[in-house]
């Protein structure tokens, strides 16, 4: 297995990301719309066949070997990979589940997610970033937060994932500027990492004040004009600021990786840093690679 051509692929909800590797070296890569919310159970080896065909060189060999992480293996995904509960270490081959495929050539290996019960919390895709920062940091002990959507904030020891809480801080950041009235006042892009950075400060003092706070910046901008880059900035560091007030059991005294896309990653690391934390920065979609890597090594561990 060594050195033999195989695919990689994060499946998120409204995504797929694939990669063409030989070995651990990487050949190409390729991404489609094709995410799970938008395929039937019947829909998701054609699209894999589908960003397969898209790949600049044809994978060699007389079997095709693919190792999927993220929704794929959901309840509604193409099979579902049951989670792995906590703590444990992140999933790796041995728990991963076989994907029914009509193509003969095809190996679908789908790694399961981890849950939680109490208190009750699940993830299905971050666990594999985890593996990939773990692999690349063996002796790692501390928090590791991946922010997003619904940011994550996972305690590892030892490597195992011990607990881990999530905030829809993104996905409210999203719903607030994008459906609320605060839609007229924030900007889509643009920022000012001052009125972020004391926003947050703001939020850590006075959480429960918050939903008042947001409102403000409606007001402000109807009274005085309020920049709407400030505004969208603010915005972001007041939900940041309140995750982080909540979170601050996880993340005091720790040591701390940031696993996340660089706008998103660098405005967590700010707040922390603002805080006196030191934080490690890393790239998500390397870590996700680096964990599907690593959950391929295990499986030549078994095999050998």
């Amino acid at each position: 297995m060594a050195s033999e051509d195989w695919i990689a692929v994060d499946w998120g909800t409204s995504h797929m990301r694939l990669w063409h590797l030989r070995g651990s070296d990487v050949l190409a890569k390729v991404h489609s719309a094709d995410g799970m919310g938008g395929l039937t159970r019947d829909g998701f080896e054609p699209a894999l066949k589908k960003l397969i065909a898209e790949l600049p060189q044809e994978p060699q060999g007389d079997v095709l070997r693919v190792f999927a992480c993220g929704m794929a293996g959901s309840r509604q995904g193409w099979a579902e990979a049951p989670y792995a509960t906590a703590p444990c270490t992140p999933p790796s081959a041995a728990e991963a589940v076989r994907a029914p495929v009509r193509d003969g050539k095809l190996l679908v290996h789908i790694l399961p997610g981890v849950k939680q019960t109490s208190p009750a919390d699940v993830m299905r895709g971050e666990e594999t970033q985890v593996a990939g920062f773990l692999a690349l940091n063996k002796d790692f002990d501390g928090i590791i937060c991946l922010p997003g959507t619904h940011t994550k904030w996972v305690q590892v020891s030892a490597g195992e994932i011990v607990s881990f809480r999530t905030y829809l801080t993104g996905e409210m950041f999203a719903l607030l500027s994008e459906q609320s009235v605060l839609r007229h006042s924030v900007n889509e892009d643009g920022w000012e990492n001052d009125a972020f950075l004391a926003a947050v400060s703001h939020a850590m003092g006075r959480p429960a004040g918050v939903a008042s706070d947001l409102f403000a910046l409606r007001a402000e901008s109807l009274l005085d004009n309020l920049d709407p880059a400030v505004a969208r900035s603010r915005l972001s560091g007041l939900l940041i600021g309140m995750e982080l007030a909540a979170a601050r059991p996880y993340w005091l005294g720790q040591n701390i990786a940031v696993l996340g896309a660089r706008g998103i990653a660098n405005a967590y690391c700010g707040a922390l840093q603002a805080q006196g934390v030191p934080v490690t920065l890393a790239d998500a979609e390397r870590m996700t690679l680096e964990g599907l890597k690593a959950a391929r090594a295990s499986l030549q561990e078994i095999v050998t």
